[in-house]
């Protein structure tokens, strides 16, 4: 295949807006999920103060949110109820699942399977305009009068289908679900692309069972959102009718305002198993990119091979077939038949094998290592350490009967922020440390990363860790204010706590984002192969240039983690070395 492709004088506009470079594309995802990190993070920290100081008057609470939203710097109870939806669409689809697989499934999956390109380079251009489009829509939504969509970020019926319900039913919900519809296409375009590169454009040598565990991770994320998504797409679409043309698909026997409304016949329930068959899934489509990132970051600066290849491997697998059949476990309080209830607590305790397996495997492969502390490592290290802890308290909400105590508390919200949230943050900002040579080919500053690593460490153990106790004692999650509740008073001094922990990890971000930006255009220089790793992304030149290789592709001959290899001189053997006589591929000695 000639490496030409076509080399026509390239404009400002088709190399840094509209490019099919899967190299930009990866930066477009980065820069513009790192934008709404920052929006969401900041409306957490809102009302965070809030929940800490109820009815107190904030200064900063009105310069963000104006007299109409904050009158004399108290939020008022719709805005709350806005604030708190947006924060969580924007950290679940637009941080987690388009910011970290769109950055990294772009970034990571030609170069490591030695590929020139994504298969189609328009289509993914596509895919990153759609979202673009999709963030446009979601953001202008805070602008209009009636206030955002605020019925949660799962939007349930009826109070999401009935524009009259709540203010935040009105043209804020449309834009909400205009922009889920957008968000959707571009993300099944993009999973298409990346199954269809992985498939088909694999150089020479390079098997299913050489690849990183990065491109399998990301491979399977891409099909778990190429066979959820289009349900929630249908859900959405339902919705939109359900508010529009007077059908009832969610709505039976509803009196509002006094008067019954005049369709009947449907179920919000059904709502909540279109949205859940995606949202479990979703869970996975998070957390499988962060888990590949983990496995790279943390077998190169162990300098060893990573423990049990196949078997992360299996579990990947096994973790993205299972994912499918578990969505009820976040419905137990439904009113469903026990005997369905039993079959989704097996289901989902039946998942935490395969997430332990992978646990394991890391624990394994950080075991007796020549470990090298870099930012990203530690950040994979903490990954580990959330996934655990987080992981927990998931084997206690599987279970239907202790799940009813607790559905909706703060016991569920430290849960997912723990083991979702956070370890997908930590894991993303380690793949970001990792791979910013390979992104701007300059080096990230390693004293404010470690700052950074501290500060976000501690700050998001001090908010989530104590919400596991308030939610044991029965604190309800979404609550404006908790005044009304007296047994809930003594939780006054530790919500204060939480947010001054919220606040402090809020601000710490600002080291990374100073770092990130100044490194774009003053870090050192990179090297070719700065973390001395195997993988074929490292044997690209540093400046980035159209067909990834100049001349021919590489030829691979080896797995991707052939580290402290006895019988070679250097610590690290890369994919494109041939074997030696008598040796074994993938971390195979002689006589096995």
């Amino acid at each position: 295949m000639s490496d030409d492709h076509g080399h026509h004088k390239e404009t400002f506009i088709t190399k840094y807006v509209f490019s099919q470079d899967h190299k930009m594309i990866s930066k477009q995802f980065l820069l513009t999920g790192i934008t709404m990190a920052v929006v969401g993070t900041v409306m957490a920290a809102l009302f965070r103060m809030q929940l800490a100081w109820p009815g107190e008057g904030f200064a900063i609470v009105n310069f963000f949110l104006g007299d109409r939203w904050a009158p004399g710097g108290v939020i008022s109870p719709d805005m709350y109820l806005g604030l708190v939806t947006i924060h969580g669409t924007i950290m679940v689809f637009w941080l987690l699942t388009a910011g970290l697989s769109g950055t990294f499934a772009n970034l990571l999956i030609p170069l490591q399977i030695g590929a020139r390109d994504m298969a189609s380079g328009f289509l993914n251009m596509l895919s990153y305009w759609f979202f673009f489009l999709a963030t446009i829509v979601l953001l202008s939504s805070l602008f209009v009068e009636s206030g955002p969509a605020s019925g949660g970020w799962t939007v349930y019926p009826p109070l999401s289908a009935l524009p009259q319900a709540i203010p935040g039913s009105g043209l804020g919900m449309d834009l909400w679900l205009i922009a889920m519809a957008f968000f959707i296409v571009g993300a099944l375009l993009g999973g298409l692309n990346y199954i269809v590169t992985v498939i088909n454009l694999r150089t020479k040598g390079m098997t299913m069972m050489r690849l990183p565990l990065t491109v399998w991770a990301l491979f399977l994320t891409a099909v778990l959102g190429v066979l959820s998504f289009p349900v929630l797409f249908a859900a959405v679409l339902l919705l939109v009718f359900d508010r529009t043309f007077g059908t009832a698909f969610y709505l039976s026997d509803i009196f509002i305002g006094g008067e019954a409304i005049s369709a009947t016949g449907g179920s919000p329930i059904l709502y909540e198993h279109l949205f859940w068959f995606l949202g479990h899934p979703e869970v996975y489509i998070i957390i499988l990119p962060a888990l590949g990132l983990a496995s790279e970051i943390i077998s190169v600066n162990s300098r060893k091979p990573i423990f049990g290849y196949r078997a992360m491997v299996i579990s990947l697998l096994a973790i993205a077939g299972l994912s499918f059949i578990v969505w009820g476990h976040h419905m137990f309080i439904t009113g469903m038949n026990p005997f369905v209830g039993a079959v989704f607590t097996f289901t989902t305790l039946l998942i935490a094998v395969p997430s332990a397996v992978k646990v394991f495997n890391y624990l394994f492969t950080l075991w007796k290592g020549n470990l090298i502390l870099t930012p990203a490592m530690l950040f994979c290290i903490a990954m580990v350490s959330t996934f655990i802890t987080g992981g927990l308290t998931g084997i206690i909400l599987a279970d239907n009967a202790l799940d009813i105590n607790i559905h909706d508390t703060y016991f569920v919200v430290a849960h997912f922020h723990i083991v979702m949230g956070l370890s997908a943050v930590l894991a993303m900002f380690g793949g970001v440390y990792h791979w910013f040579p390979k992104l701007y080919g300059r080096m990230m500053n390693k004293t404010w990363g470690y700052v950074h690593f501290w500060t976000t460490f501690i700050c998001a153990y001090g908010v989530f860790f104590p919400q596991h106790f308030m939610g044991l004692a029965g604190v309800p999650r979404r609550y404006y204010s908790n005044t009304a509740f007296p047994m809930f008073d003594d939780f006054v001094d530790l919500n204060i706590l939480i947010t001054f922990f919220a606040i402090g990890g809020t601000l710490s971000q600002i080291f990374f984002l100073v770092n990130f930006f100044y490194s774009i255009f003053k870090g050192e220089k990179a090297p070719q192969n700065p973390w001395k790793s195997n993988t074929l992304e490292w044997t690209t030149p540093v400046a980035h240039m159209h067909g990834n290789w100049p001349g021919e592709r590489p030829e691979v001959y080896r797995w991707a983690y052939d580290y402290s290899k006895p019988g070679y001189d250097e610590d690290f053997v890369v994919q494109t070395t041939p074997l030696k006589d008598g040796e074994l591929d993938g971390g195979k000695s002689p006589g096995h």
